[in-house]
C-alpha cells in the first residue's frame, strides 16, 4: 500500500520572511519533519508584469487605501493549480482569500478543510483585494474574527495551525481533538472505555472544561476536591457542568444558537 501524501499547503503573499517562526515551530513543524504536511510560500511580486513589481492599484470610485490587483493573484493560484475558478475548482483543494469582510472561520471549517489534499491561502494587504478575486477565483473568503488585521499572513498562518491539529498522526495522540473547545462530535465507546481517566464530557460544541495539575494549592487556590476522589462518573458530570458554565460565562452565542447544547 502506498504511504498516504502529505497534504499540501501554499501560501501568497508579499512577505514571505513573516511565515519564518509560524512554520518552525510545535506540531506544525512536527508535521512538516514527519510528511504528513508540505507548506509552500510564494511570492506574489513574482506573478507581476511591470519593472516595479506592482501587486496594488488605486480604487475606482475613489477612496482610501489601495486595492490588491486581481491579475498577479490569478497569476498566482493557476501557476499552482492550472486554469481554476471559484466555480470549477481543483477537486479536493480550497482557495481561501483571508479577508476581513469573509466568513467566520471557525471549528467546524477546520475539520472540513482537514479532509480535502491542498489548501492555498491568498494573504491579502492593503485596503482589500479586488472583488473579482473574491467572485471568480476563491472558494472560500475567511476572517478570523470581527477585528481588522493589517494583512492576512497572520490568519493564514492561524488556518494552517487550526487544520494541521486535525490530521491524523500530527498530534501523536489522536485522544487530545476528543474533549476540546468546539469538538463536534462523541468520542466512540472504545475511546471512552480506553480513556475513562479522562472521564470524556458528553456535551459537543461547547468550551473545554476547566483543567488543573499540580500543585494541589497555590496561594490558598485549591484543585476542587471532585477531581482528587477517584470517581469517574462525578468528575465526568462536574467537568460537564464546569464546560456549560464557562460557555455560558465567555461564549453564550453558542448555547443561543444551539439550545440543546445547554442540557
Amino acid at each position: 500500500m502506498s504511504p498516504i501524501p502529505p497534504m499540501r499547503f501554499d501560501l501568497i503573499t508579499i512577505f514571505l520572511e513573516f511565515f519564518t517562526g509560524p512554520l518552525d515551530y510545535g506540531i506544525v513543524r512536527r508535521a512538516r519533519e514527519a510528511r504528513l504536511i508540505e507548506t509552500h510560500i510564494h511570492d506574489l511580486r513574482n506573478f507581476t508584469h511591470d519593472r516595479h513589481r506592482t501587486v496594488d492599484d488605486r480604487p475606482f470610485g475613489g477612496g482610501e487605501g489601495m486595492v490588491m490587483k486581481c491579475e498577479p493573484l490569478f497569476d498566482a493560484v493557476e501557476s499552482l493549480a492550472g486554469p481554476v475558478s471559484s466555480a470549477n475548482p481543483p477537486p479536493r483543494t480550497a482557495i481561501v482569500l483571508l479577508s476581513a469582510a469573509g466568513k467566520l472561520f471557525c471549528q467546524e471549517t477546520a475539520r472540513r478543510f482537514a479532509q480535502l489534499d491542498r489548501i492555498i491561502l491568498i494573504c491579502g494587504r492593503y485596503e482589500g483585494v479586488d472583488e473579482r478575486v473574491a467572485e471568480h477565483l476563491a472558494t472560500d473568503e475567511i476572517s478570523i474574527g470581527d477585528f481588522v488585521l493589517s494583512g492576512g499572513e497572520l490568519a493564514a498562518a492561524m488556518i494552517l495551525d487550526a487544520v494541521t491539529r486535525l490530521i491524523p498522526g500530527a498530534l501523536g495522540n489522536e485522544d487530545s481533538t476528543v474533549n476540546e473547545s468546539f469538538s463536534a462530535a462523541e468520542p466512540s465507546a472504545t475511546h471512552a472505555e480506553t480513556t475513562s481517566h479522562k472521564s470524556p464530557v458528553t456535551s459537543y460544541g461547547i468550551l473545554d472544561y476547566p483543567h488543573y495539575t499540580r500543585p494541589q494549592s497555590f496561594r490558598e487556590w485549591d484543585v476542587p476536591q471532585v477531581l482528587m476522589n477517584g470517581n469517574h462518573e462525578e468528575i465526568r458530570r462536574w467537568r460537564h457542568e464546569q464546560a456549560l458554565e464557562k460557555t455560558r460565562r465567555n461564549r453564550p452565542d453558542l448555547l443561543r444558537d444551539n439550545p440543546s447544547r445547554s442540557r
